[in-house]
């Protein structure tokens, strides 16, 4: 499978990745290797690395997984580690992981003596098709996603869905919610792909991963730094990432995928009521939604916190909360700001 230009770096597939992360090692004659693990792919997932590849001195770092982990003291940990066994500026970290990795082990880089070198191999879906790609490192801030971060390309990523074999079927689900995201705003093909009854049970295979990979890629290639059309990437994540922090800390917690999808239910609903978006095209996002993922019922009070938490997400700016809406498939709108009234109402569309 051919390798996906990115900005500073290259997707590679498959042993294509392997091969050439074998080549780029001799060439740069790294003074340290560091293979950045968390508790569960350590167990699962190096051993395959190991098998793939030879690589003759690394030392492993290794996280608690999980994303209350992804915050500052699993940083001052790394940062430690690297320290005692003696990183310095030439020094690589390898991410083998998902999405909490990836983010943790890209921004230690980006900090660790102003900055040293980095490879992500994503073992999720989500890692896969998102967390991975754009150069998007950081750590939360309490309940609070992603709230500490920075802009720091790897060296190169690979894709490699023999990693997918350890993980249990809901990780395969949250991971899909991306995958949907992007057919939502990048054009009508992938999207009625996704929905037909002949594939509307296909979570996943190669080339979906490709193809969302790509959507996403040509997105970062024309705007890095989510000025503007890197926004869109956001879509369905302005309340999905505030029910995801609401429910961090309840018995209702939810992956971020789970979340996510609601937040897309919600955000399509809202973009019919502000630009017309297809009503017939809603209807369809809500039962593919709903036939991937278990239903939460949320009340008023609940839905007020949530609302409560948007004064937190990363896109607002003056004191304004912005939403990333839909006119159609494919065709986004940035920066709308919405009235509360409209916000509670995709809640009860969403709980019928």
């Amino acid at each position: 499978m051919k390798e996906i230009i990115a900005k500073n770096y290259s997707i590679f597939f498959n042993n294509d990745g392997y091969d050439s992360l074998s080549g780029y090692l001799k060439t740069c004659n790294y003074s340290k290797i560091f293979i950045h693990l968390d508790t569960n792919t350590n167990k699962k997932c190096l051993s395959v690395l190991l098998n793939k590849i030879k690589i003759s001195h690394f030392e492993t770092i290794i996280s608690r997984d999980g994303e209350n982990n992804k915050n500052i003291e699993s940083c001052i940990n790394l940062w430690e580690k690297l320290s005692v066994l003696g990183a310095d500026r030439k020094s690589l970290i390898i991410n083998l992981g998902g999405g909490v990795v990836g983010d943790i082990g890209g921004f230690i880089a980006s900090t660790f003596k102003r900055g040293i070198d980095y490879i992500n191999i994503p073992t999720t879906l989500l890692s896969m098709v998102d967390a991975s790609i754009g150069g998007k490192t950081g750590i939360d801030l309490g309940v609070l996603k992603n709230q500490i971060g920075s802009f720091y390309d790897p060296k190169m990523v690979i894709i490699d869905s023999i990693y997918l074999k350890t993980l249990h079927k809901s990780e395969i689900y949250s991971g899909y919610a991306e995958i949907f995201k992007h057919s939502l705003i990048s054009g009508q093909q992938l999207f009625n792909n996704l929905c037909s009854e002949l594939n509307s049970n296909i979570i996943y295979n190669d080339q979906v991963i490709k193809q969302s990979i790509e959507i996403k890629n040509n997105i970062v290639l024309i705007d890095q730094k989510e000025n503007k059309e890197r926004k869109a990437l956001n879509f369905g994540h302005t309340l999905g990432h505030a029910i995801e922090s609401f429910l961090l800390k309840s018995e209702k917690r939810l992956l971020h995928g789970e979340a996510i999808g609601i937040g897309i239910v919600l955000a399509s609903y809202i973009s019919h009521k502000l630009f017309d978006f297809p009503l017939t095209s809603l209807n369809l996002i809500k039962d593919h939604i709903h036939s991937k993922y278990k239903k939460v019922n949320f009340s008023i009070t609940e839905i007020t916190e949530i609302i409560g938490l948007l004064k937190h997400d990363k896109k607002n700016n003056h004191g304004k909360i912005n939403f990333i809406l839909l006119k159609k498939i494919g065709v986004p709108v940035y920066d709308v700001q919405v009235e509360n009234k409209i916000i509670i109402d995709s809640f009860d569309y969403y709980n019928k």
